[in-house]
């Protein structure tokens, strides 16, 4: 049996009360949390999603409106406008982003990770919206860090 020198007993000692201490606590305090849990019904506050959405709908009002007082043109003019020129650059963007996924695709069938139906099966997924949420996009949603 080999004997452990008085100090790394005590550290290892200390160390395993914070990690009992780091455990414990937020399982006391989850415990005794009188908050209620959120609802899930409709009358809940808005998403994360949905509070992105009213915030740019906001942004994009304003703008409009700034952009018509200075150019001296109808706000409803400018808006169309906005939203035209936006759904061009959001299609072009998804164009792009799918152009560079299938590139992917096909060299990890060239490299032999994924077989070809495999590779088809994710595009036709992507394609049809099912992959990463809105608009069929793929990779991190709002915020473009997945927040």
């Amino acid at each position: 049996m080999q004997i452990v020198p008085r100090k790394a007993a005590l550290v290892g000692l200390g160390a395993a009360g914070v990690l009992a201490l780091a455990v414990a606590v937020p399982t006391v305090a989850l415990a005794e949390d009188p908050t209620p849990a959120p609802s899930t019904s409709s009358s809940s506050a808005p998403s994360r999603t949905e509070q992105h959405e009213e915030r740019r709908a906001e942004h994009n009002r304003q703008l409009a409106e700034g952009l018509a007082a200075e150019l001296g043109v109808d706000v409803e003019k400018v808006t169309a406008a906005l939203e035209k020129v936006q759904g061009d650059l959001r299609t072009g963007a998804e164009q792009e982003r799918q152009a560079k996924l299938k590139e992917r695709l096909d060299a990890a069938v060239e490299e032999g990770e994924l077989t070809r139906e495999q590779a088809d099966a994710i595009i036709a997924g992507a394609e049809a919206g099912v992959l990463g949420g809105k608009g069929g996009g793929f990779g991190p949603g709002p915020g473009r860090g997945g927040r």
